[in-house]
């Protein structure tokens, strides 16, 4: 048992140094992260108000999302969605996934080392045996040891494990990326079927009101104080107004079933929104400074990950041309008796070192190191357009921040001003001053209004959102 300890000493310890020796370094390029294509400030104009970074303001990415949504019921829904959501779900597992082959590709550093038992009893015939009688031979063995493990000399295993290491971390940042887009969209969901119900609301109440002046221009023309036309007049405003609230009806339902979809399971009814609300709903965000905005967002990182993974992988390819050298080794005991395995002297051991020169392979070096040179211009070219796409992103909503306070003054002044004018002109016609023709026009603009009211709120809350969205923000 003495020889055993002394022999397996013997081997781990040089092992032990030359595993240290082969880890130190790889042949991959220094890492330099490629400069940001995109301006140093954001755009400035007449559509940009408020847009300029202010010293000290909050960053998005800073901003959980639990504090930028005001209202509590959509809270609970993105809550829903954030542990029932299926792409959600599948980005997690590929993390899991990716961390398991990045700890694969990790143990290739080190040595596996195998404990192996074995036993063997074999009869001779009296024809091929020496003596001239039948034999049986028995030999029996146990053993520790290694085989095929490769020092890492010139880093090629420790380039692989830093790619792997690298998709790992993309995988890490893609599920934040899906994570803000499943906040977002379903924000936004929420939004338009708030949107939708008030528009449904609003033909509600225009076909009572419509439907009304119906009935009173029908008593009119029964006792001939009001023409046909007239009555012709007010009906096709019912029968518009019939037609959209059948259009709405149907909308609302798609956006309910949308919005199942996004959360991965049914919303309880009493969190579903009644009506738009206000700017309330959500927290006004300022957009920060482009360096450090564009440096944040998780699927411009995710993108830097791969190229540091692809530039890793050119440490491999420059690897491949330098010698390979592998250990096999183990030992143990090996006895013609299974009682005598363990008796001193019995002890037995097995060192074989191999070394691989590549020396002509067709060109299949110098094209792989090609390949991984090629493939990491890629992955810069990537890089940079997922900054400059991120800087449009930003831009096009602050471009539409600034302009939509100007929008919701003007068309909350237009459905004022519609509505007086509806309330007049229907106060005209019952006086016998003007035609119905004049009541009709006024309705359908005092409802246009206030339906485009409705559809400039809603882009004013989802400019919000999707400002928050490409800002980085919903991580948290």
């Amino acid at each position: 048992m003495r020889d055993i300890k002394r022999i397996t000493t013997s081997l781990c310890l040089p092992l032990g140094v030359l595993i240290c020796l082969t880890g130190c370094s790889t042949m991959a390029p220094t890492y330099t992260r490629p400069e940001s294509p995109a301006p140093t400030a954001w755009p400035s104009g007449p559509a940009y108000k408020n847009s300029a970074a202010k010293p000290g303001e909050r960053a998005a990415a800073d901003t959980p999302w639990k504090d930028f949504f005001q209202d509590e019921n959509l809270r609970k829904v993105i809550d829903l969605a954030l542990a029932n959501n299926r792409d959600l779900r599948v980005a997690t597992l590929t993390i899991e996934k990716y961390q398991a082959m990045y700890q694969i590709q990790r143990a290739e550093l080190f040595p596996t080392v195998n404990a192996t038992g074995s036993g063997t009893v074999q009869r001779y015939p009296a024809s091929v045996s020496s003596s001239g009688n039948a034999s049986i031979a028995r030999s029996y063995s146990a053993n520790l040891g290694f085989s095929s493990y490769e020092l890492d000399f010139f880093g090629r295993v420790r380039s692989l494990k830093d790619q792997a290491l690298e998709q790992y971390l993309a995988t890490e940042q893609a599920r934040i990326s899906s994570q803000i887009s499943l906040v977002a969209q379903v924000a936004s969901s929420y939004l338009t079927l708030a949107a939708d119900r008030e528009r449904l609301q609003l033909v509600t109440d225009t076909l009572a009101s419509q439907q009304a002046s119906y009935d009173l221009t029908k008593r009119r023309y029964e006792l001939g104080a009001s023409s046909e036309l007239d009555l012709r007049q007010a009906q096709t405003s019912v029968d518009t107004a019939r037609a959209d609230m059948a259009k709405y009806t149907s909308q609302v339902a798609q956006d309910e079933n949308g919005l199942t979809l996004l959360v991965g399971s049914p919303v309880p009814a009493e969190l579903l929104p009644s009506k738009l609300g206000t700017t309330a709903m959500v927290k006004e965000i300022g957009p920060g400074l482009p360096s450090e905005v564009l440096q944040r967002r998780p699927d411009i990182l995710q993108a830097e990950s791969l190229l540091k993974g692809a530039n890793a992988n050119i440490g491999a390819a420059r690897a491949a041309f330098f010698p390979r050298i592998s250990l096999t080794a183990s030992a143990g005991t090996t006895s013609d008796q299974l009682a005598n395995l363990f008796a001193p002297g019995s002890a037995a051991w097995a060192f074989a070192p191999q070394i691989s020169l590549p020396i002509f392979d067709g060109g299949a070096n110098r094209a792989n190191l090609n390949v991984a040179k090629v493939d990491r211009q890629i992955y810069v070219a990537q890089y940079e357009k997922a900054i400059q796409t991120a800087f449009q992103e930003v831009a096009n909503a602050l471009a539409e921040r600034g302009t939509l306070g100007d929008q919701l003054t003007a068309q909350q002044s237009l459905v004022e001003a519609t509505t007086v004018s509806y309330n007049l002109s229907e106060a005209r016609y019952r006086n016998g001053v003007d035609s119905y023709l004049v009541v009709l026009d006024s309705q359908r603009s005092q409802y246009a209004a206030r339906q485009n009211l409705i559809s400039v709120s809603l882009s004013r809350l989802t400019n919000l959102v999707t400002l928050y969205k490409v800002l980085g923000g919903g991580g948290i």
